[in-house]
């Protein structure tokens, strides 16, 4: 069974760092692509980035600057580390895996972004 657990995230103020990281059992990372999605108060789950299974990362142009997906030394851990945090990357926090054309997703990590 597949299954997603993140961690990280926190309350942190404007111009900081955050770190959220996604462990999964069940699956292999290295033979599946990895995405990052988020989910900001009142507004629909929007598409981060991903990482592919081969290695190389793609993260939504507007992020790019501040945000990078990578894998971890443990395996089955990949990590978004966002820096220069802005009070409008305030969100829920979610990675997904898709295997055998089922999806997956991580249980939600919440990042505010706050004085």
């Amino acid at each position: 069974q597949v299954q997603l657990v993140q961690s990280g995230g926190g309350l942190v103020e404007p111009g900081g760092s955050l770190r959220v990281s996604c462990a999964g059992s069940g699956l292999t990372f290295d033979n599946h692509p990895m995405s990052w999605y988020r989910q900001s108060p009142g507004k629909q789950r929007d598409w981060v980035g991903l990482i592919t299974s081969s290695g190389p990362t793609d993260i939504l142009e507007s992020l790019r600057d501040r945000f990078t997906i990578s894998r971890g030394n443990a395996k089955n851990t990949v990590y978004l580390q966002m820096n220069s945090l802005k009070p409008e990357d305030t969100g829920i926090y979610y990675c997904k895996a898709v295997v055998s054309g089922t999806t997956y997703w991580g249980q939600g990590t919440q990042v505010t972004v706050s004085l």
